[in-house]
């Protein structure tokens, strides 16, 4: 089986989130965290939550990047049980079955956006059309290998 993990190159998440995601954490897309939100009355770093974050599911802080991983059949029933629970405490799930069956279909979602090699990328971009909040999903490439530019060198004493 395969899920997101979130993954940091550099600190800019911990700017532009008000909780950013520790790396290596299990992830989903996390859109429904907006779902009656009005994305005019975020504030900047929920904004960028809602146009770029993945939602990382330990600290369920943001993430900009995932990357797909190879997760066990084990870890995949834990990461259920904590979207559950999250669901329950922090979005009124009405009880722990409903949320635990809304907390999988979230990680199956994730899940299916797996159909890439182990290792590959992800961005997010959400919007707002119509009604309607939508996702789209972009592989991050590697940049190619391009000669690197000189800076400096180093000359003898005279």
């Amino acid at each position: 089986m395969k899920l997101l993990r979130t993954i940091r190159f550099d600190e800019s998440d911990t700017r532009v989130f008000a909780e950013a995601a520790d790396p290596g954490e299990w992830a989903v897309p996390g859109t429904f965290v907006f779902a009656d939100a009005d994305p005019e009355q975020l504030n900047r770093q929920e904004r960028q939550a809602f146009a770029n974050g993945f939602l990382g599911l330990d600290s369920f802080g943001w993430s900009t990047l995932v990357t797909v991983a190879s997760i066990e059949r084990e870890d995949y029933e834990v990461v259920i049980e904590a979207l559950a629970r999250h669901l329950q405490q922090e979005f009124g799930a009405p009880d722990f079955a409903t949320a635990k069956a809304a907390a999988k279909e979230e990680i199956d979602y994730a899940a299916s956006l797996c159909e890439h090699p182990i290792n590959t990328l992800l961005s997010l971009s959400r919007f707002i059309e119509g009604d309607a909040i939508r996702e789209q999903f972009r592989i991050v490439s590697p940049p190619g290998e391009k000669p690197h530019a000189k800076i400096w060198e180093i000359t003898p004493d005279a």
